[in-house]
């Protein structure tokens, strides 16, 4: 049972951004303090990435942990109240998620998604070490532990063929990369 009426959840979702999220802006400082320039919610691009980093061919999206169903991650559940139109809004999401990610590599793009848990709940911790990684991943034009996914075009498709994942370092030259 939901704890607010119908009208009181339709506001606080209503409030809920879309843009310039905290985790977003987080990152975005982050980045121009490395002195990486780029630009915001590129709408000529597909799913109009949160961050476009044009001059290394590279997107950043930045994930809701709940909006986009982050696996394996605690701030990802299902709600109880609804659960059939949540668990289809996410399904959604994901789906489109993978399809715009097709279609930026189709054009060439590095795409990094970073997931809100990575940024907001290990803020003070490994902040500087996920920060660390991405500017890893963006001057060589690949990531790391950003859960990068290599998709190919099958037929009328998109399927995952790779996974990069790499476990954190404090020197992005150290890193360990393990192929899935």
């Amino acid at each position: 049972m939901d704890i607010w009426d119908k009208e009181k959840r339709s506001e606080v979702m209503s409030k809920i951004r879309s843009k310039n999220t905290r985790p977003e802006m987080i990152l975005r400082k982050a980045l121009f303090a490395r002195g990486f320039r780029y630009r915001v919610n590129d709408k000529r691009l597909p799913g109009t990435p949160d961050i476009v980093l044009p001059k290394y061919k590279t997107v950043i999206f930045v994930h809701g942990c709940f909006w986009h169903g982050h696996e394996g991650c605690k701030h990802a559940s299902t709600p109880k109240t609804n659960t059939e139109f949540w668990v289809e809004k996410i399904t959604t999401n994901r789906e489109r998620d993978k399809i715009h990610t097709g279609q930026l590599i189709t054009l060439g793009w590095t795409v990094l998604t970073v997931w809100e848990c990575d940024i907001r709940h290990n803020f003070k911790h490994d902040l500087p070490k996920l920060i660390d990684t991405i500017e890893a991943a963006i001057l060589r034009g690949k990531s790391k532990k950003i859960s990068i996914k290599i998709y190919e075009e099958r037929g009328n498709e998109v399927v995952l063929v790779a996974e990069d994942i790499v476990e954190y370092s404090q020197n992005p030259s150290d890193t360990k990369t393990e192929n899935h």
